[in-house]
């Protein structure tokens, strides 16, 4: 898989990728993730990619001219799966998103900033708007780092386990049962002892059951 992130703050956007999983997906060659600075798409001397909103109002908006010569210089290199832009009124990434997003060969995430993009970039590029929550942030690129590490860890080969991401939370609508290691016994506290019986049969009941009753309680809507 190929990532293009197209950023105004490409520093912000470093350091999720030198460490930890992601890290190792691009050692091993799984993904390649590129940084691309707004800045480098401009005319202006000053390297400006924004300006004041028509009709008036608080708030910068990020130009067209600069965004469009970039979206443009890439898609004439490869064909994207999807034009990502990181927006708070975009669909909430979720797990499934997550999983259908995996499967791609190329994707261009777009970090918005300030008031946002001109619409006639949405317009005419954006193939999928996503939100990490209903909450805004300063700019897209913490979004879009949360949205690599969410996509990156299901590529084959990138978990040491691969079996170990059909077993987290959301999976199958359901949160994840407790996990517990050694020692069995801490200060009283003892580890179920189904977990260390040996019962597979048994042991996979139990999680099914636990995953079910904490959905119930902490997360009652996956259930609708």
């Amino acid at each position: 898989m190929r990532i293009d992130i197209i950023t105004v703050l490409p520093e912000l956007l470093r350091s999720p990728f030198e460490a930890s999983i992601l890290k190792r997906a691009i050692e091993k060659e799984v993904v390649s993730v590129h940084l691309h600075n707004l800045r480098d798409y401009t005319d202006s001397s000053y390297k400006q990619v924004d300006d004041y909103q028509f009709g008036g109002g608080a708030g910068m908006v990020l130009m067209i001219e600069p965004i469009d010569k970039c979206i443009g210089q890439l898609k004439s290199e490869r064909k994207y799966d999807e034009v990502i832009y990181m927006t708070p009124d975009g669909k909430t990434l979720d797990q499934k998103m997550a999983n259908a997003l995996s499967l791609h060969g190329n994707l261009m995430i777009l970090c918005g900033h300030y008031k946002g993009v001109d619409q006639r970039v949405r317009d005419i590029h954006i193939t999928k708007e996503i939100s990490v929550g209903d909450y805004v942030l300063s700019g897209g690129e913490l979004g879009a780092a949360i949205l690599c590490d969410a996509v990156i860890r299901l590529i084959p080969g990138v978990l040491n386990n691969e079996t170990s991401a059909l077993t987290d939370s959301f999976q199958d609508n359901l949160l994840a049962p407790p996990v517990y290691t050694r020692p069995a016994e801490y200060k009283g506290l003892k580890v179920p002892e189904v977990l260390l019986s040996g019962h597979f049969g048994k042991i996979e009941e139990w999680r099914e059951a636990q995953a079910l009753a904490r959905t119930e309680k902490l997360r009652p809507d996956l259930l609708e």
